[in-house]
C-alpha cells in the first residue's frame, strides 16, 4: 500500500494500528487536548502523545446530557467519543487552560470515566520572560508527575534526542507543504490534513518513516490541475477532512492552513538548548500563536498574510466553529484586516459533524465564482 493510502486510512478513526502495536508491547498512551502542551516530554518518558479529536463521531447524544447545547460541538464530540469508550486505550489525560469549552469537556471526562493519570498544565497567556519562567515550572512539575506515575525517569539527554525526533516530523512536514507551493501541486488538501492529524495519533519514528516515503512518492506525482481557486483555510480544529474534500470537490484546492492540527503545531522547530526544558517553553510560548494569545493579534495576522503570499492563495475560507469564544472572537479583527491587504475571505459558521453540506456547498460556489469573477 502506498504511503498516501496508508495515512487516509489511518485517520479514518480514532484508533490505529500502530497505536495498537504500541499497546499491544504494554507501552502507556496518554491524550492531551492542544498544541501547547509539549508532546517532547510525553516521547522522553516512553509514553505515546496522542491528541484528542473526535473523527467518526457522527451524534451527541451522550455528551449533550451533560455539556450545555452552546459549547463548541468539537468539544461535545470529543466527550462523547470518551462516554462510548473509543477512548479506552488512554492511560491518562493531559489538560491546560486552552479555551473553556474544551476545560469543561475535561471536567466532565474526570466525572464520568475513571482515568488512572491526569495532570493540568497552567500556560501563559502571555510570552514575556516572567510567563516563560512561569511555564518552565509548569513544565518541571508535568515532568515530575509523568515519572511518579509511570516509573521513569526523563533526563536532559533523553528530552534533547526527543526534540530532534520530534523536529524531524516538523521538517518533515514542511517539506511536504512545500510541495503544495508548486502551480499544480501533487496532493490534495485533504490528504494533506490526513497526514497532520496522524503525526499525533501514532509512534513519532513510526510517523517519520512514513512521512518520508510519502514525500517520496508524491514528488514525482501528476499535479492537480483541475483547480479554480488556490485557497487557504483557517479557524478551528480540523482533524476531520470531509468539509476540506466538499470545498475541493466544487474546485478549490486547499494549498496551505493556519489551523492547530496544521502549520499552527509544527511550523515552528522547538529550539534546542543546554536546558531542554527552558527550550522548549521558550519554542511553544513564541510559536505561531493561537487567539488564546490575544495580545498576538498582529502576529497571527502576519502569518496569515505571509502563509497566503508563501502558497499564492486566491482567497482564505475561515472554518468558525459555532460557540467558539477564541477564534469567535478573532472575526472582526481579521475581516477587517484582510479586506484591508486585498484577500478574498469567506467565513463559514460551521458544527463539528459533516450536516448543512449543501448550504456549504452553495456558499463556496458563490466565493469561487466571486474569485473567479476578478
Amino acid at each position: 500500500m502506498k504511503a498516501s493510502e496508508e495515512l487516509a486510512e489511518l485517520a479514518r478513526s480514532i484508533s490505529n494500528s500502530y497505536l495498537d502495536d504500541w499497546r499491544k508491547q504494554g507501552k502507556p498512551v496518554v491524550g492531551y487536548i492542544c498544541s501547547y502542551i509539549p508532546v517532547e516530554i510525553f516521547h522522553a518518558a516512553g509514553i505515546l502523545p496522542y491528541r484528542i479529536g473526535a473523527r467518526g463521531c457522527d451524534t451527541t447524544t451522550l455528551a449533550d446530557a451533560v455539556m450545555a447545547p452552546i459549547t463548541c460541538s468539537f468539544s461535545r464530540c470529543c466527550l462523547e467519543l470518551a462516554l462510548r469508550g473509543e477512548y479506552g486505550f488512554l492511560d491518562g489525560l493531559v489538560s491546560m487552560n486552552g479555551c473553556e469549552n474544551m476545560r469543561r469537556m475535561c471536567d466532565n471526562w474526570l466525572h464520568k470515566i475513571d482515568t488512572r493519570f491526569f495532570h493540568f498544565i497552567s500556560v501563559p497567556h502571555k510570552s514575556d520572560e516572567d510567563a516563560i519562567e512561569w511555564y518552565k515550572e509548569e513544565l518541571c512539575m508535568f515532568k515530575e508527575s509523568l515519572e511518579e506515575f509511570f516509573s521513569v525517569t526523563i533526563t536532559n539527554e533523553k528530552l534533547q534526542n526527543s526534540i530532534q525526533v520530534c523536529n524531524e516530523s516538523r521538517r518533515l512536514l514542511k517539506r511536504l507543504y512545500g510541495l503544495r507551493k508548486r502551480k499544480n501541486p501533487p496532493l490534495s488538501g485533504a490528504e494533506a490534513q490526513n497526514i497532520t492529524v496522524m503525526a499525533n495519533a501514532m509512534p513519532i519514528e513510526e510517523y517519520n518513516r512514513l512521512l518520508e516515503r510519502l514525500i517520496d512518492e508524491t514528488d514525482s506525482r501528476e499535479g492537480i490541475t483541475k483547480q479554480r481557486a488556490r485557497l487557504m483555510v483557517i479557524g478551528n480544529p480540523l482533524d476531520d477532512s470531509s468539509y476540506t474534500r466538499t470545498i475541493e470537490e466544487l474546485g478549490g484546492l486547499v494549498v496551505t492552513d493556519a489551523a492547530c492540527f496544521g502549520t499552527l503545531s509544527f511550523w515552528e522547530p522547538t529550539k534546542l538548548a543546554e536546558d531542554p526544558v527552558d527550550g522548549i517553553a521558550r519554542t511553544y510560548l513564541n510559536r505561531v500563536p493561537c487567539p488564546r494569545m490575544p495580545e498576538k493579534q498582529i502576529a497571527r495576522l502576519n502569518y496569515i498574510k505571509e502563509m497566503a503570499e508563501a502558497f499564492d492563495v486566491d482567497g482564505i475560507i475561515f472554518e468558525r466553529m459555532l460557540y467558539c469564544n477564541l477564534w469567535g472572537g478573532e472575526t472582526m479583527s481579521l475581516e477587517k484586516d484582510l479586506q484591508e491587504l486585498n484577500i478574498p475571505l469567506l467565513i463559514l459558521d460551521r458544527e463539528y459533524i459533516s450536516s448543512g453540506l449543501g448550504q456549504l456547498r452553495t456558499r463556496v460556489q458563490a466565493f469561487l465564482e466571486m474569485i473567479e469573477g476578478g
